[in-house]
């Protein structure tokens, strides 16, 4: 088998993502909402592109997740999949279309399979999603989970701040990450968890584990590209790496287009008929 065996493969499946946690090779992903974004990040080898309800924030300018519409997210992923070849594209469920309703759920599914030809689906939650993912299964959709924190039940909880500190907590959190291990989902996202627990959670279920601040003892990471590229100034949490400052960037070059305008330097000779 190669060294790498995600770059040595034309297009990510599930099947491969499983071969790469028992391989030990850590899988690389980022969110993605629209064809430009999707078509860089796929060319530069990334093994997962997130369709996520974050768009809901960074793209819409809502304070949370919960407003984003179904028909928004078909959208957003029939998008990000006309720029994809070889990364595996995971959609978001949004909030409202899976919650107590494992038929609603699976509608849900098949609406985002059919419009947008996404790989996966993603909904967040344990026991009590148990039913909707079985159910979309059935349909032979791929389904990933989402345990720790869980944006969509912001009102819930009524806070960001780290999730499953506490024993109970704790205990919960693992016993519902193999309560979807065994509905079927091929992978889980944790998201802002203590790393020790991240870490045992990995070590004891067979399918891969993706955090998002919940250390480096799982076997794979995620960001919001807007985070990560830093177009988005005003998040900053521990577990986010900057790996550029598009803000500053983009700034600078709409004000020195700006100012080649009104300085009469925009267009010049080259740059006329």
């Amino acid at each position: 088998m190669s060294a790498s065996l995600s770059r040595s493969v034309t297009k990510v499946t599930t099947h491969v993502l499983q071969e790469m946690k028992l391989k030990g090779e850590k899988i690389a992903m980022l969110t993605s909402y629209d064809y430009s974004m999707a078509r860089i990040i796929d060319k530069a080898g990334i093994d997962i592109i997130l369709v996520g309800d974050s768009a809901s924030n960074v793209m819409a300018g809502h304070a949370t997740t919960l407003p984003i519409t179904l028909d928004q997210m078909i959208y957003h992923a029939s998008s990000v999949v006309r720029g994809v070849s070889r990364a595996l594209v995971v959609v978001d469920l949004p909030f409202g279309t899976y919650q107590g309703n494992s038929k609603k759920a699976l509608q849900s599914a098949i609406r985002i399979m059919k419009e947008s030809g996404a790989d996966a689906v993603k909904l967040e939650g344990g026991r009590e999603i148990a039913d909707s993912v079985e159910r979309i299964l059935s349909a032979g959709i791929p389904v990933m989970g989402h345990l720790g924190l869980t944006p969509q039940s912001i009102h819930k909880f009524g806070t960001y701040v780290v999730r499953a500190t506490r024993k109970d907590e704790a205990e919960r959190l693992i016993t519902d990450a193999h309560t979807l291990e065994t509905a079927g989902c091929f992978a889980i996202v944790l998201e802002k968890i203590p790393a020790k627990l991240a870490g045992q959670v990995a070590s004891e279920l067979k399918i891969p584990l993706i955090g998002i601040g919940a250390g480096a003892g799982v076997d794979g990471q995620v960001l919001v590209i807007h985070d990560m590229l830093g177009i988005n100034q005003e998040f900053s949490p521990r577990f986010l790496r900057r790996y550029h400052n598009l803000y500053a960037e983009i700034t600078g070059s709409v004000q020195s287009y700006i100012n080649d305008i009104k300085n009469l330097d925009f267009p010049n000779e080259r740059e006329q008929y």
